[in-house]
């Protein structure tokens, strides 16, 4: 698995820890039956609202009745008079209103029906909020005692985070003292043999840094020739949003790099693997500077409420070796993962 991915693994790994340490089950809780009162309250707000408009269609219907009352007694009175063409008017009308009354009838029944159908999910809803609120404290008050018995058996056991961070103190103190110990007999084995005395303008160390200067200035070049190659690609428009590589900096913004830039990166992101293999840190830290500067000078930095997910995450032109190492043997492929 490369450098890039194996970082980015770590970061989701921490972002997963700190929400859970940030999750409480009692304001988890609490939250749940806020959310229960306020569905039992939209219920009922619903069972007024049908109401209401059961109660407004019966009016219509009663004032209705009224209406083809009256129209009768109007056509029986123009029958008795002899006006039979008052009679059949309105009789008319009445027969217009008593198919409106009958159009009501099925729509109050309807609204009824609703009534009694919310009125039975408001008492169902009703007894799961009752039962809720008192599990919801019994459990809270298990979660408090089981909380508190942990933390004391752990300050008992040496297992709280004091403990541990004084345990890992006392183990980094015991290996600085190991590492100046093999130094020092080190040294002291050199100078009894006479290598340290041999140093001189003409002696193999010298040749060494001229070594290490050229492969500096090759390192540059091989750098320079690969930029160049990306730039001179077909890819005549490298911020088109389909395209491209999202590449964020470890601790810093994403930038959108153009798809030809990904040989340059996996080349840096061997050379980074061979250097944390050697423990090369001024390798590590020579090939970072590289790597940033490729990313500032190709990329286009997105905006920070980009929340787009991050093809390659690479690390930060401050980062260390150590700080390299730590977040690798944290990640799946480090030790304990998977």
């Amino acid at each position: 698995m490369s450098v890039f991915r194996r970082l980015s693994l770590v970061f989701q790994q921490k972002a997963n820890r700190v929400l859970d340490r940030a999750e409480n089950p009692a304001e988890a809780l609490d939250l749940s039956y806020e959310k229960m009162l306020e569905n039992l309250q939209t219920v009922r707000r619903s069972i007024a609202d049908v109401l209401t408009s059961q109660k407004r269609l019966e009016g219509q219907r009663d004032t209705l009745q009224q209406q083809f009352d009256t129209l009768q007694g109007q056509a029986r009175l123009a029958v008795q008079q002899g006006q039979d063409d008052v009679a059949r008017t309105a009789l008319s009308r009445a027969r217009v209103v008593k198919g409106q009354i009958d159009g009501l009838d099925p729509q109050i029944e309807q609204l009824r029906q609703q009534e009694q159908q919310l009125e039975v999910v408001g008492e169902k809803l009703r007894g799961k909020v009752e039962s809720f609120r008192a599990q919801r404290e019994t459990m809270k008050a298990q979660y408090s005692a089981a909380k508190a018995s942990t933390q004391a058996m752990e300050g008992v056991t040496g297992l709280s985070e004091q403990m541990a961070d004084v345990s890992l103190m006392i183990d980094r103190a015991q290996g600085k003292v190991a590492d100046m110990k093999a130094r020092a007999a080190a040294v002291g084995q050199l100078a009894e043999s006479g290598t340290l005395d041999a140093l001189g303008p003409g002696d193999d160390l010298e040749a060494r840094l001229r070594i290490s200067t050229a492969d500096s200035a090759v390192d540059r070049q091989l750098l320079e020739m690969k930029r160049q190659l990306a730039l001179e690609a077909p890819a005549e428009h490298p911020r088109l949003e389909g395209a491209g590589i999202v590449v964020r900096i470890a601790g810093d913004d994403q930038y959108r790099l153009p798809a030809n830039a990904r040989s340059a990166l996996e080349g840096l992101d061997e050379d980074l693997a061979r250097a944390i293999e050697q423990d090369s840190a001024e390798d590590f830290a020579r090939l970072t500077r590289r790597l940033v500067t490729l990313v500032n000078d190709m990329g286009e930095r997105l905006p920070r409420d980009d929340v787009r997910p991050s093809d390659l995450i690479v690390p930060a032109a401050d980062m260390t070796l150590a700080d390299a190492k730590t977040l690798l043997d944290a990640g799946p492929s480090g030790p304990g993962g998977p």
